[in-house]
């Protein structure tokens, strides 16, 4: 998934940057990262369940980095004896709503504490606690 994104990211660069070059004209419509296939209605559903759900979260398409985190994430939860609740989120519009573009990601209370590579359970169990 964070290829993707990346993906039409650079495209949308190379374009823009191509019609600069070139002194060509085109109408450029606002591009978050999403591709242009979101809406307000959708944006505003995804920003709002940031707040729902437990207060520990693995960003992710499900592939298997994103699982692998998610075990280390809730073995780190249970050594630590806190609520082992995680909520795993496939749903791009939410992903990017926390605004990031690799996964897998890890959000504690609402914070993004590591994106773009799979933690140990060790490194899981020092962010919970520097976090909390």
């Amino acid at each position: 998934m964070g290829v993707s994104i990346a993906k039409q990211r650079n495209e949308f660069i190379k374009e823009s940057v191509e019609m600069s070059l070139f002194g060509k004209r085109k109408e450029v419509k606002k591009c978050c990262s999403c591709g242009g296939n979101c809406d307000t209605e959708s944006m505003a559903k995804a920003e709002s369940m940031k707040c729902e759900g437990a207060s520990v979260k693995v960003l992710g398409s499900g592939c298997a980095k994103c699982k692998q985190l998610e075990a280390a994430t809730k073995t780190a939860l249970e050594q630590l004896g806190m609520d082992s609740t995680i909520d795993h989120i496939t749903d791009l519009a939410q992903i990017t709503s926390y605004g990031v573009m690799t996964t897998p990601a890890l959000v504690v209370d609402g914070k993004v504490v590591s994106f773009g590579k799979v933690l140990k359970t060790e490194d899981v169990v020092k962010i919970l606690q520097r976090v909390r």
